[in-house]
């Protein structure tokens, strides 16, 4: 299984699995797709309309990373599930953070 992120000249982009309306908010792993790809699963309390869910998703993203929440955006697929986060910050701290996330 691959890295659920591609490392970018100011940052990372994340690929995120994202279920709304969940119990709480919370990042649950990684796991790779029919496909091979891998990703974040992610669940927000929030609800997919008007963009709450993104938003939640952002935030959460940005404060397990210790990024600002303006660092965080959704830059594809803001109506799917699998999402594609850019987080701007130094990508090799980033990247750390995110396999730091994931260590047991």
């Amino acid at each position: 299984m691959g890295e659920p992120y591609r490392i970018r000249e100011n940052g990372i982009d994340l690929f995120v699995r994202l279920t709304p309306k969940a119990a709480m908010d919370r990042i649950d792993g990684v796991e790779a797709s029919a496909d091979g790809r891998s990703h974040v699963k992610a669940r927000v309390r929030a609800v997919p309309e008007n963009g709450a869910a993104n938003q939640a998703l952002e935030k959460m993203v940005a404060k397990a990373l210790g990024v600002p929440a303006s660092a965080v955006s959704v830059v594809a697929g803001g109506t799917a599930r699998l999402k594609t986060l850019r987080i701007a910050d130094d990508p090799e701290a980033l990247a750390r953070g995110v396999e730091a996330l994931f260590q047991n």
